[in-house]
Order: structure tokens, then sequence, then C-alpha cells
């Protein structure tokens, strides 16, 4: 399976976890997180590019500026808000709201119509 393949079944299969209900919503947060690396990821290997951490979503993308195109710095900042806002409170303690769940969610499903937009774009 090649790079894109792969990180489009983790996109999914993170997806699915993540909205499974019966799961804890820290749990839950931190599948959102992977699934929508996993989809930036997907995005950029339809490119040949590999972003290989989720730290480094941000120079790779504005040194890419073609992936997303106008969506670039929105990509970005919308990836930031969740891994460094947003999933921290989730992960490291219990400092986290029903209403940050939200915004989670919110900010994933941008992102996913952005990145699905990608996918279904001809070259």
């Amino acid at each position: 399976m090649s790079k894109f393949e792969n990180h489009k079944k983790l996109y999914l299969n993170f997806k699915g976890d993540a909205e499974n209900e019966d799961l804890s919503l820290p749990s839950r947060a931190e599948l959102y997180f992977l699934s929508i690396y996993h989809l930036i990821e997907c995005c950029a290997a339809k490119y040949r590019i590999h972003i290989n951490k989720h730290q480094k979503v941000r120079i790779l993308l504005e040194n890419n500026p073609y992936i997303f195109e106008k969506e670039t710095e929105n990509v970005w900042r919308l990836f930031q808000d969740i891994e460094n806002k947003i999933r921290p409170k989730f992960t490291y303690g219990f400092s986290w709201t029903d209403k940050d769940f939200s915004e989670l969610k919110e900010k994933y499903y941008i992102l996913e119509e952005i990145g699905n937009k990608i996918l279904t774009e001809e070259f």
C-alpha cells in the first residue's frame, strides 16, 4: 500500500473510532486529532510529500502551499488549535469542558471538508 493509501486508511479508522460514543471524551479527542493529522498527511502524500511528525505540519504546509492553496494558513491554524490548545486539555488533565469537545469537532469537520476537497480534485 502506498503512503497515500496508508494515511487514508488511518484517517478513516481513527475517525470511526472517534465517533464511537461509548468511548470517553478524552479518548475521542485524541482519536479526532490522529484522524485529522492523517487526513492532512494523505493530502500531502497526494503530492508525494511526507510530513512525518504532527509538529511539522505548519512548516511543511508553508513550504508547500500548493497542497492546500488559499486554505494553507487556515489548515495549519485550525490544526494547531486542535493540537496545542484543545487536545492537551483532554490528554494531560481534566480542564476540558463539553464546549471544548464541541470546538474540537467543529474545527475537525472544517479541516475534514477542506481535506476531502483536496483528495477529490484532479491534478
